[in-house]
């Protein structure tokens, strides 16, 4: 966060309780800009982000069902990197002017099409939980926008450097500095243009694969929670010498938390999930109306379950065997499908104590438990970056 506060027009920085290192950017962190927007900032999962979904649904209506709508979430959903909904989705967004005004978008709308309603790999999910006090049944899902987000992050990337849209980026490192473009220039407004129609794409997804979820489920959807958490806002700076005045906000791994606003936060796989609201007060906006994403790394994916070999599908080295996840979760209540070790519970910080740091900042609505949580397979390669 230091290395990014020494470039281009920074107003003010924060970083969130479940920060963690990230390309160029702490993933928890934010950084405003005055006269810039952030690509490597972003990120390459543009408006990656969260959708919950509270159900009309009781427990007692889906535990004795679980393990077979476990199984067709699973079968029906596509999950893992470059999987193709076999039943395309025709979308509005699909008409947005800006898939002719950024013309280098053209050559990704296929990609779109082929991928929108589908999950990907990584620490994307489909959850369905219970909040305890009530025995409510809920629907969660994380991921963003895919294919298409992440060639439109490499192609301004690349543009940025004066390189093709469509170039091979160069291999990149955690303690690069940022890139970034003035937001005033044709660059810039053409990559806030995309940006917010990945934005659009990735608000499109999570609706579809929430949809899905709900007719699996038999269910319909009596409350609703949808963000972003890896974004770029043209907000207000809130406090300090520059207060009042406009600046692109980029969150990275960071949920938007103003006063009032709803937001859900997702622990892991062995741990609860919660529904918050934003509250006013000097450490709100010392955070730059801004909360945690989730409950934060404490190892590298490759700490956690080694490295691979892709040629022989083999793993060597971890920390954590696939057993011990295992255990791990079905202590925790969960039956689980897919996944790597990489996401196992132990590889996280605990949810309550990230929430707490920010305990000035927000209150907690409703605490939710994970019964299933669905994921794509471990050998499932993930080119995304954060």
């Amino acid at each position: 966060m230091v290395r990014c506060r020494s470039v281009g027009s920074v107003a003010d920085t924060a970083l969130m309780a479940d920060h963690h290192k990230g390309y160029s950017q702490p993933i928890g962190g934010v950084v405003a800009y005055l006269d810039h927007v952030s690509p490597s900032g972003v990120g390459y999962d543009i408006a990656c982000g969260n959708k919950a979904v509270r159900t009309d649904l009781k427990l007692r209506d889906v535990q004795p069902r679980l393990h077979k709508i476990l199984d067709r979430i699973q079968s029906e959903i596509s999950f893992g990197i470059g999987r193709k909904n076999p039943d395309p989705v025709d979308h509005e967004l699909f008409e947005s002017e800006t898939w002719r005004d950024v013309p280098e978008l053209l050559s990704l709308k296929k990609l779109a099409y082929q991928q929108l309603g589908t999950v990907g790999a990584g620490n994307h999910f489909v959850d369905i939980l219970v909040e305890p006090e009530t025995e409510d049944i809920w629907v969660a899902v994380h991921f963003g926008s895919r294919g298409f987000g992440h060639k439109t992050a490499t192609g301004f990337l690349n543009l940025a450097k004066n390189r093709p849209f469509d170039a091979k980026a160069p291999g990149e490192n955690m303690d690069q500095p940022p890139t970034i473009i003035p937001a005033r220039s044709p660059l810039g407004e053409a990559y806030i243009a995309a940006m917010k129609l990945a934005g659009r794409y990735a608000y499109a997804g999570r609706d579809i694969v929430t949809d899905q979820v709900l007719r699996i489920l038999e269910a319909r959807s009596t409350f609703e929670v949808h963000n972003h958490h890896n974004f770029a806002w043209r907000e207000k700076i809130p406090t300090g010498d520059l207060a009042g005045q406009e600046a692109w906000v980029v969150r990275k791994g960071a949920t938007p938390c103003f006063p009032g606003q709803l937001g859900f936060i997702g622990g892991s796989m062995g741990d609860i999930s919660v529904i918050v609201r934003g509250k006013e007060s000097a450490e709100s906006r010392e955070a730059l109306y801004s909360t945690v994403h989730g409950a934060g790394r404490v190892m590298s994916r490759t700490q956690a379950a080694g490295k691979m070999n892709w040629r022989t599908k083999q793993r060597t080295g971890g920390k954590i065997s696939r057993r011990e996840m295992e255990e791990a979760v079905r202590r925790f209540g969960v039956e689980l499908r897919g996944a790597g070790t990489d996401e196992a519970p132990m590889v996280y910080r605990k949810l309550e104590t990230v929430l707490d740091a920010h305990r000035d900042t927000l209150e907690i609505l409703h605490v939710l438990r994970p019964i299933g949580v669905v994921m794509a397979g471990e050998d499932e390669y993930d080119p995304y970056k954060d």
